[in-house]
């Protein structure tokens, strides 16, 4: 017998007495990247997790594919946000008959709607109104749908996220459990760093300029006013009259925080930068993560980012 025989038949006595790798237990596809991030630390190793729309992509104006349309019709549970985010998710269904079990994550959430975006902003708008906002604001059924960027919010998703788990799996319900509860800490955590964080920064400061409307959750969890020349959805722009109006608050309300989103288009808020004299800050992840070679690849390390970008540039303010 030669030595790579042998060596051929030690090789298939070994794959023969170890154990086979273990499949996942539960294939789920989760409608963006936040999601499917969230599904993957509850689900652990038993469950497959794929997102519908990726890192760096846009979910307001997503066009679902046929390969998207067979994960779904493949999948044990399908997870999304709701509030009206994924405009696209009931005809992607319908097509797929999908019939199995729907995780709406927002479930348990208080929405925030374009009322409460005009309250907040009264005092800061003095006569102009946002109207571009308002009106966004009804693409989604009046409702803003970034209902994550509050961890308080988080925490709801994963227990919904928990829930959708045990009921197709009951096997794994204890470990579904036990890592909705690790997570949670870990979620509860960041939020108490980043409120006593933002506490030492005058009220004053917390002002900021994002490229679309995607922070109403974290100004009105955090005590920061966001200001935005888009609405709710990356789908709206922003006309010349809104963005006029913004230039001229940036000036008399001396806000410093400039930001552009990595899903967007950063042209407008450069141009304001520009005409303002403001520095942009950099890149904020708002409605969908990084690659998993990039700074914000979990939704903790994004919300890590996002304030370890934000709290810096406040602080800097005039």
């Amino acid at each position: 017998m030669t030595r790579s025989t042998t060596a051929a038949l030690a090789a298939a006595a070994f794959a023969l007495a170890a154990p086979p790798a273990l499949a996942a237990e539960v294939t789920a596809v989760a409608s963006f990247s936040i999601l499917a991030d969230m599904v993957q630390q509850v689900g652990g190793d038993r469950v497959a997790v794929t997102p519908i729309v990726g890192p760096n992509a846009d979910a307001h104006v997503y066009e679902p594919t046929p390969a998207d349309a067979a994960a779904v019709a493949g999948a044990d549970i399908f997870v999304v946000n709701g509030l009206g985010f994924e405009g696209w998710m009931e005809r992607l269904v319908e097509a797929t008959g999908y019939a199995g079990p729907l995780v709406v994550a927002s479930a348990q959430v208080t929405p925030r709607t374009a009322e409460d975006d005009e309250d907040e902003h009264a005092d800061h708008d003095h006569d102009h109104e946002h109207e571009h906002d308002h009106e966004d604001a009804h693409d989604h059924g009046g409702m803003d749908p970034h209902a994550w960027q509050d961890l308080h919010n988080g925490v709801l998703y994963v227990q919904a996220i928990a829930g959708g788990l045990c009921a197709v799996d009951s096997a794994g319900c204890a470990s579904y459990e036990a890592n909705a509860a690790a997570y949670i800490e870990k979620l509860e955590a960041l939020d108490a760093d980043i409120r006593a964080r933002l506490a030492a920064v005058p009220e004053a400061r917390r002002k900021v300029i994002t490229s679309h409307d995607a922070f109403g959750y974290f100004g009105a969890a955090y005590g920061v006013t966001f200001l935005a020349p888009e609405g709710v959805s990356t789908e709206s722009e922003a006309s010349a009259a809104d963005v006029a109006r913004l230039i001229t608050q940036i000036r008399a309300d001396g806000v410093g925080a400039v930001f552009i989103e990595n899903m967007t288009d950063g042209r407008l808020i450069r141009q304001i930068a520009d005409e303002t004299g403001v520095t942009p800050g950099g890149e904020l992840y708002a409605d969908a993560l990084s690659p998993a070679d990039g700074p914000a690849a979990t939704y903790l390390d994004m919300f890590r980012y996002n304030a370890d970008l934000l709290i810096p540039a406040m602080e800097g303010q005039p």
